[in-house]
């Protein structure tokens, strides 16, 4: 049986097949999210339950453009296949990555993870961003605007952060979801 978790904003859901949505409680929830982004559930949660499943349980077709380092910037590597994710993870000019590497385990993003890509030329300090270094080479990282630069930060302690001059960075996206897969 295949488990795929999606993250996006404050709620997780589970989906096992096509046909049976488990919600994971904020117990295990908060395991898989960044310590600044754990969700608070509202009081009437139960209430807004049935519309947040029949909203979750549409999947929509998303290209999953190749695969996206974190770790060592490498150059594009570019396929042409095709993700299904929850109606409300789409946004204008969405798109999918797989995930190489572990500079991004603080923030909860694995090795052979699948992240949701919201197409942007722009973004602010500390998002998670695919950046385009030197026009050669992509990396996922954390993109901070510094005095004398651009810092593409690691969200793992045990690695470096990348500093550039601004006009060696162009970011392409923002990152504003997950799919982690399990066996």
């Amino acid at each position: 049986m295949q488990l795929q978790v999606y993250l996006l904003l404050n709620v997780s859901y589970a989906f096992i097949s096509k046909h049976k949505i488990i919600k994971i409680m904020m117990n295990n929830l908060s395991l898989l999210l960044p310590k600044n982004r754990r969700p608070v559930l509202p009081a009437n949660f139960n209430s807004i339950d049935g519309e947040l499943d029949n909203e979750l349980s549409r999947l929509i077709d998303i290209p999953l453009l190749g695969i996206i380092t974190a770790g060592k910037p490498i150059e594009r590597v570019e396929q042409s296949e095709q993700v299904k994710v929850p109606a409300n993870m789409v946004r204008k000019d969405t798109y999918a990555l797989k995930v190489s590497g572990h500079s991004m385990i603080d923030d909860n993003i694995q090795d052979g993870d699948i992240v949701i890509i919201e197409k942007r030329q722009s973004a602010e300090n500390g998002q998670s961003v695919v950046a385009l270094i030197n026009n050669e080479q992509v990396t996922l990282k954390k993109f901070y605007i510094e005095a004398d630069g651009i810092r593409l930060q690691p969200a793992n302690p045990d690695m470096a952060a990348i500093l550039l001059k601004n006009e060696e960075v162009e970011v392409l996206g923002v990152v504003t979801g997950v799919i982690r897969q399990f066996e």
